[in-house]
Parts: C-alpha cells; structure tokens; sequence
C-alpha cells in the first residue's frame, strides 16, 4: 500500500474512499456504534484518557461549542473542539485552543489507519471522530469540547462519557432520520445523557420536556434548564459586538457582556454557555461568570468560529448564515427583516434532504433572489430550488453555482441595499473565499 504522500492527495483519498453524509445523505449513516468503538478500540480508546463536554441540538450547537471552547481557552485550559461540518477547510472540525490540526497531523494519522480503514468500512464521519479522539489524547487537552454531528443516541460521538452533557434545543431537522416530532426528536437527542452526568437544557417546550426528564430519571442525571436560570436582554449592537444585560433568577444578579457572535439568536445560547460554566465551576474547573463574559467577547478570534450571521462586508452590508432548517431561517429572517432602508438580496441554496418549503415559506416576497447549489451530490439543484421558490411566491433567478450567484447579487446592489447569503453550510462555506475580508484558512 503506498503511503499518501500530501495532505491534498489525503483529503482526496478520505473524500472519494469513506461515505460522507456531507455528500450523500442518510446513506453515508451507520446504524450503531459498532465502527467509531472498534476504531477507537483499535487506536488504544484515546477517548477515555481526557475529559469532555457533549454538546447536542438542533440549532445552535455550533455556537455554544465554539462560546464553551472560548471560556475554557479563556480560563488557561488546553481546550480541545470537534466540529462538524466545516466551511472551507476540512481542518476547522478538529482545533486545540483555536488552532487547527496541522496537514501534516492529518496526512500521517490517515496513512497509520489506512488497513483499520480497509478492515472496518468505516464512514467519513466516524473517521474524523477518532482522529479528533486521538490528537485530544496524544495533545493532552485538559478538556475537549465535543459536538455532535446527528442526532445524539447513534451519533459517532456518543461514545464518550462526559462531565457534562448540553443540548441546545429541539426544532425539526433530519425528520427522516430523527423522526417525525419534536417528542422523537428530543428521544434521539437525549440519548447523550449519561448516566449520573448533568444535563444542561437550553430550551424549554412543552413537547420535550417529559422526554428530557424521563431520560434523566433513568440515567440520574440532574437537568438544568438555561432559560429557567438565566434571563437576557439585548441593549445595543454596534458593527462589532451585541450588547446584552444577563440576570441570574436564582442570585437575582445582573451582569453586563458583550459577544463578538452578531445572531439575535445568541441570546438562547449564551444562557446556555452561563449555565455550562457555572456546572463546570461546580466540578472543580477554575471558571466562572466573569471569565465567560471576558471570553464571550472573542469568540471568533479564540476559536475561529465563522458563518453565524457573519459580517463579510459592511458597506453595502453582506451577511452569511448557516441556517439550513426552518427553525434557523425563522430566526435569521427576524433580524434580517430589521436591516438597511434599501432592497433586499437573498443568495441561497439548500441540501434536498430538509425542509425546503418550510423553509421557503418564512422568506420575504419583496427580496430579490439568487439560487444555486454548492458543488456536493446533496445539493437540490438551483432549478429546481427556482421551481419551487417560484410557487412560494419568491422571484429571482437560478444560478449555477455559488460564486455566480453571488457576483450577479453584489453587481445588482446598491450602497444602502443589504445581502444575505444562506440556506446550507455548503453554500456559506463556498461563499466566504470569495470576500476579500474573510482570512485564509
């Protein structure tokens, strides 16, 4: 077996070689834990020589994993974070305090497992799952920050058990794989809590709860409930930060912060992120309050976090968003909404495997739209997506790809006009090479 002999050449193999949800949808899943324990059983079970934090949810989860990794890198902790998926390079999944594996980490990882590899049929996913295992291991992390990539109860990750479990929230995504209700979807989501290992609840809803806390009385685990403990209230934004005043119920306490993470959005996480801190504190880590709120300030430059309503040019205004489900465009919109005296321009593309019409049916009728697909086989083609925004009532044109999209979207502003460019991790992270103000990964 020739070894690989670049990290270019590496990615390829990984690519073209392992099933990839990011490619292929549902097909690329394994049904069980099988791969990721006889991989990890193989390398020597690095993931049981570092500590960790489990993080699950529909939306949000990305965030609060960055916002968590950012106060323990804050607090002096070697701070492991695993990720998923990436925007332009296959590296930001896998970072230790912010910086992200070397090529040269990947290339000889990928050349020492290639015959585990050839023996257990593993997928992509599973693999960037144990090599993030292994760096937190051979690295020595103090602690790692682990996001799951679907679900929670089957999830590549969920072999680990952590100090602390969170799950964001629950919003319908991936029904055909998940389920069809929130009540199914939360079932899945839960299957992180661990037994004795608390639980942190971002969101409340009537539909989940019974789930969530039948899960902890099973498991012993005490849930937490973020939006019980802490209360938020946005009081300015500037071009660079948002401007929060945080209550905690219970101390009846208000403290002043700020974050460099521009989504109206933010405010459900950060009150997770307090409440994590405060559980984590609880476990003999030395962080608190004050230092989440010096940490929440940074975010992006501690940990590299792009594409949550991210500021790619201020003048006309370009902003990018993941948000790829109908709970995620719902919040978007209601910000995007509040922008610029000018028209409104909306680049986007979805994957074929979520809810398209849902989605479709939050957009603005009187913005001027720009479809197209990312360069993946999940991608829903940009005619196809025109078709259907068509019959939503939206009125633009289909577009290729996603560098043209954008040109014909910056072409046709003008200086008041504001853009918005969304629908899938695949199109923002397509989209961020193209802007001048976005560093090289």
């Amino acid at each position: 077996m020739q070894p690989l002999t670049g990290y270019t050449e590496t990615l390829q193999y990984l690519y073209e070689k392992l099933p990839m949800f990011s490619r292929i949808g549902k097909a690329a899943l394994k049904p069980d834990l099988t791969n990721t324990i006889r991989l990890c059983g193989a390398l020597g079970n690095p993931h049981l020589s570092f500590k960790s934090v489990h993080i699950a949810g529909t939306n949000g989860k990305g965030s609060v994993s960055h916002s968590l990794a950012a106060v323990l890198q804050q607090a002096g902790y070697k701070t492991g974070l695993y990720t998923s998926p990436h925007l332009v390079d296959f590296r930001e999944r896998i970072r230790i305090n912010g910086v992200m594996v070397s090529q040269q980490w990947v290339v000889d990882f990928v050349n020492r497992i290639r015959p585990l590899i050839d023996e257990i049929q593993p997928s992509f996913f599973e693999i960037t799952v144990a090599m993030a295992f292994t760096l937190f291991a051979d690295e020595k992390v103090d602690i790692a920050i682990i996001e799951t990539g679907l679900g929670g109860r089957l999830d590549s990750t969920n072999i680990i058990t952590p100090l602390l479990s969170v799950i964001t929230n629950i919003s319908f995504d991936h029904k055909d794989l998940l389920g069809d209700t929130l009540a199914a979807i939360a079932a899945e989501k839960a299957g992180i809590i661990k037994q004795g290992v608390p639980t942190v609840i971002g969101e409340q809803q009537e539909e989940t709860e019974r789930v969530f806390f039948e899960h902890s009385v099973q498991r012993q685990s005490v849930l937490h409930y973020a939006q019980s403990l802490w209360g938020m209230v946005r009081v300015g934004q500037d071009v660079h930060y948002q401007y929060y005043k945080a209550v905690h119920n219970g101390r009846l306490q208000m403290y002043d912060l700020r974050t460099d993470l521009m989504g109206n959005y933010q405010q459900h996480n950060i009150k997770t992120i307090l409440t994590a801190v405060e559980l984590l504190a609880h476990q003999g880590f030395k962080v608190s309050v004050d230092i989440a709120i010096q940490a929440l300030a940074h975010v992006r430059r501690l940990t590299g976090l792009r594409g949550r309503w991210d500021i790619l040019q201020a003048s006309p205004l370009i902003v990018a968003d993941v948000a790829h489900n109908p709970a995620g465009v719902s919040e978007v919109m209601a910000q995007f909404g509040n922008l610029g005296t000018g028209h409104s321009h909306i680049v986007l593309g979805f994957v074929r495997d979520k809810d398209v019409a849902g989605a479709l049916s939050l957009l603005p009728a009187n913005a001027t739209y720009y479809f197209t697909n990312a360069a993946i086989e999940r991608a829903m083609p940009a005619a196809m997506l025109h078709q259907a925004a068509l019959a939503a009532g939206l009125q633009g044109d289909a577009y290729a790809d996603v560098a043209t999209a954008v040109a014909a979207a910056r072409a046709a502003m003008q200086q008041t006009d504001v853009l918005l460019i969304t629908g899938s991790f695949f199109i923002v992270g397509e989209a961020l090479p193209l802007f001048s103000t976005v560093a090289t990964i």
